[in-house]
């Protein structure tokens, strides 16, 4: 694309190209530096056209892949003034779910499915039901997507029937699972989020050597802390204790610049270098204050032993209704923590209806803290 740019007259539409282009391969690598070339794409066709549209979606695409929620919002926002393109609208409202803000989230998702119903927009919608509370809704959004999979965007159909196997298995449909994480793998080999969610439905199984073989596999293609985590409990539940204990080791050493909130949940969970949990979540507040960033605001201050604190956060992290097995299990703990039994025997019992999407460790202490309050555990 480099070659045919140079060779152009008017390059301006191949130079969009590339950039796209090298925002599917920052995905795909998981390697940022491709973000900032591609932003280097939206900057060279704004020098040309200054009120390039094309130019501002690529941008805001970029910002919001990294992060950078205000900014890409300022841009979407600018977007869907100047024309009605329905990824203008994906944009808005990827930018204000990140930022926790789930009714202006909606708005700008339904203005994308009645301009143009497909696999982005229906898979958007399918995720927005999800945090809301609407399992149900959830999966059959996500299943419209699935059927509008093409090979000819084999990453997006790859990232949908993930999604859809996760939500199959919070459903407790463990064989649906792995058969949507085969038809991902169909679409893009070796796709890493496949790869985690597969081990996921596997170590839920109890199939912990297979898990660790899978979750080996993902965690190389993408050394992100969550992956890593993942994988360092199925070591442990496996046995292997010293290799899970170096993994450990590296989430915390290298882990805080590449996902601080990932990051953040974990120092908190082992009970170590709290006071850097609790910086990462803080800061991570600042930009993406949705409910799983509260939740690990949350959870680190519980941690740190400021249980007030941590009550008053967790019901910020439980107002969307979102059905989440870790985020039920922190609620319980908080509320046995502050002498609210009755409430924490509530959220446990939540937990335990959906522990298969825990981590081994998180299922091990939700049988520890229900015990601990006289509830009788079956798992």
């Amino acid at each position: 694309m480099q070659e045919a740019i140079r060779a152009a007259r008017e390059p301006e539409a191949k130079v969009e190209r590339l950039g796209w282009l090298f925002v599917s391969k920052a995905r795909s690598s998981h390697d940022d530096g491709y973000y900032k070339l591609a932003e280097l794409c939206a900057a060279c066709l704004q020098e040309q056209q200054p009120d390039s549209a094309a130019a501002l979606l690529l941008r805001g695409h970029v910002l919001h892949s990294l992060h950078r929620f205000q900014e890409a919002e300022t841009i979407a926002r600018q977007l869907v003034k100047i024309r009605r393109v329905p990824f203008d609208y994906g944009l808005l409202g990827d930018v204000l779910m990140e930022q926790g803000r789930l009714d202006e989230a909606a708005r700008a998702y339904q203005s994308m499915v009645d301009l143009k119903p497909s696999l982005q927009s229906y898979s958007r919608v399918g995720h927005l039901r999800w945090l809301k509370g609407d399992l149900e809704g959830a999966t059959q959004m996500m299943e419209m997507a699935a059927r509008a999979a093409t090979p000819r965007d084999p990453e997006s159909a790859a990232w949908v029937f993930t999604r859809l196997a996760l939500l199959q298995l919070q459903a407790g449909e463990p064989e649906l699972a792995l058969r949507a994480c085969d038809t991902a793998l169909g679409f893009q080999k070796d796709y890493a989020p496949v790869l985690l969610a597969r081990g996921r439905v596997l170590l839920s199984e109890a199939r912990t050597e297979h898990a660790v073989e899978v979750l080996s596999r993902a965690a190389e293609r993408n050394p992100l802390p969550e992956y890593q985590w993942w994988l360092a409990e199925a070591l442990r539940k496996a046995g292997r204790e010293q290799e899970a204990s170096r993994i450990e080791s590296r989430i915390a050493e290298r882990g805080p610049t590449d996902d601080p909130r990932t990051v953040a949940l974990f120092l908190a969970t082992s009970q170590r270098d709290l006071d850097v949990a609790l910086d990462l979540a803080g800061r991570e507040l600042e930009s993406r204050p949705d409910t799983f960033t509260l939740d690990a605001h949350a959870w680190s201050l519980f941690a740190a032993g400021r249980i007030d604190e941590a009550s008053a956060a967790m019901e910020l992290a439980l107002a969307e209704g979102t059905q989440d097995a870790r985020l039920y299990l922190h609620a319980g703990i908080i509320r046995a923590a502050a002498g609210e039994v009755t409430q924490a025997k509530g959220w446990f019992k939540k937990a335990r209806a959906i522990r298969q999407m825990l981590l081994p460790s998180e299922r091990q202490l939700l049988i520890s803290k229900s015990s601990a309050i006289g509830m009788k555990v079956r798992m």
